[in-house]
């Protein structure tokens, strides 16, 4: 056991899987050298350590918007500097299941908006699609330059207490975070360089580097053509993001009024003129995309984008559209529609899911509201939810009654006990357990799907919590995943 220096006295919790100690308190075998070198340091060292990255993150403006905060909506990012360690043959498994479920779900969104075979033939899944507010019906018949749809994707992954990855929820529409991963990173290796030598961690700066070279295959006109990445502006929560992989992806940062649409192309504003643009990576949602095919009041949006996009002129990513595959009573239905477009059984798990349109799971739903997890279909970032099992009573009353007039718009899991991973708490200056999830991130363009080895590890900082969103007081840690014992050329 590590009973000295940084992770003395540290117990995992006996009710959940702890993603580096087992039950003993004995490190998992495979990451005792990386844990031995962070055990080096002692307590009042590594909160020196952890000052310096929370220094570097206020200097370099790593932020992000909670716009309900009173307090001010700008928020330095919270970091813990405890890496959560992925092994490599647990990240072989998750890699084969996150490049099938991103094809399927390519699949699934082509045939919706095109044939339609699996509306036909499922009823009830016809029922849930075309009641989804992500469903887009003027965009029936669309095919996207390229034939892709889903360009960067964040699939939402937990551990059950059997330590078993399952997946949470689907992210395809514009999924963000991946900048504080390759921040957080560059802190490791900063901060932390003997561990994670000693780990053999995959590298993660090549991501913009890829995602760039995604976008631009399904350039209308070739490899060669002009990406943009689009921003609401500097009020949006992820402007941060934004202008992160703007910059390092060499690309030009715009806004609405930059952009305008001609002769069904979009163009860019330049001090030399007009100059065609090919591909758009936008981060601004479908509904205020553009005032011409969504809301009319949009000022974030370019007009006749949608226009040009259906012309085959320009390439969205991602895709307008998307948003029905993230819809999370769609989501009950994925290992079905893997099975249906691939032949194949799922590679990863996900979560049981009662979907509230149909009678029999809305009835035991609210039979046992005090056992479930309750979410709304299309709501985001730890908000609509009821975590019957901390709830009120007059809580999941109110839940009730909605559930019983509305049942469309709700679906509910029983809580899942989420993996815990060794934390640095502040006040105490100690390590603890705390609850913790993992969001990689999917690249996929002609060349097919790419899967960043590591991707977003969301903490709930407080004791008891299973909040790991950060505008509802959750923080990040690196992800460290391993590397072969043969060394690869990403690697």
């Amino acid at each position: 056991m590590l009973d000295r220096g940084l992770f003395a006295g540290y117990r995992p919790l006996p009710s959940a899987y702890d993603e580096a100690f087992r039950a003993d308190g004995a490190p998992r075998p495979e990451f005792e050298g990386c844990l031995a070198a962070l055990a080096a340091s002692t307590a009042s060292g590594f909160a020196r350590q952890q000052r310096f990255a929370e220094r570097a993150l206020l200097d370099q403006g790593v932020t992000f918007s909670v716009y309900s905060d009173a307090l001010g909506a700008e928020k330095i990012f919270p970091f813990c500097l405890v890496p959560r360690l992925v092994s490599a043959s647990d990240w072989a498994r998750l890699e084969r299941g996150l490049v099938q479920r991103v094809l399927a779900l390519e699949a699934f969104l082509d045939d919706v908006y095109g044939e339609g075979r699996i509306l036909a033939e499922r009823p009830l899944l016809r029922e849930v699609v075309l009641g989804s507010k992500g469903y887009l019906a003027q965009l029936r018949g669309v095919r996207p330059p390229g034939g892709v749809r889903i360009h960067v994707s964040g699939i939402d992954l937990i551990r059950d207490p059997q330590g078993t990855f399952r997946v949470l929820e689907d992210n395809l529409r514009t999924p963000s975070g991946v900048s504080y991963v390759l921040e957080n990173r560059a802190l490791s290796k900063r901060v932390l360089p003997g561990a994670i030598d000693r780990a053999r961690v995959r590298r993660v700066d090549h991501y913009p580097e890829r995602l760039v070279a995604a976008l631009r295959s399904v350039a209308p006109d070739g490899p060669d053509g002009t990406a943009v990445v689009l921003t609401p502006g500097p009020y949006n929560s992820a402007y941060f993001e934004h202008s992160f992989l703007a910059r390092t992806m060499g690309l030009e940062l715009v806004q609405a009024p930059d952009l305008f649409v001609q002769d069904d192309r979009v163009w860019a504003k330049t001090t030399r003129g007009p100059r065609r643009v090919h591909v758009v990576y936008r981060r601004t949602d479908d509904a205020f995309l553009d005032p011409e095919a969504f809301r009319p009041d949009s000022v974030l949006g370019v007009p006749g984008l949608v226009r040009a996009y259906a012309a085959g002129n320009v390439a969205l990513a991602n895709a307008p559209g998307n948003g029905v595959a993230d819809d999370k009573a769609v989501y009950a239905f994925v290992p079905e529609i893997i099975r249906y477009y691939l032949g194949e059984d799922p590679a990863l798990e996900q979560v049981p899911t009662y979907v509230c349109a149909r009678d029999a799971d809305r009835d035991h739903v609210l039979a046992h509201l005090s056992e479930m997890v309750v979410k709304v279909v299309d709501e985001a970032g730890g908000y609509g939810m009821l975590m019957g099992p901390q709830a009120r009573a007059e809580e999941r009353e109110q839940f009730r009654r909605r559930i019983a007039a509305e049942p469309r718009r709700y679906i509910a899991q029983r809580r899942v006990e989420l993996s815990t991973c060794p934390t640095w708490d502040v006040a105490g200056e100690r390590v603890v357990p705390r609850r913790v999830d993992l969001r990689p991130y999917v690249l996929n363009g002609a060349g097919g799907p790419w899967v960043l080895p590591g991707g977003l590890t969301r903490v709930a900082l407080v004791e008891g919590s299973y909040v790991v969103n950060s505008s509802q007081g959750g923080g990040s840690k690196d992800t460290w995943v391993q590397s072969e014992p043969v060394a690869r050329s990403d690697a």
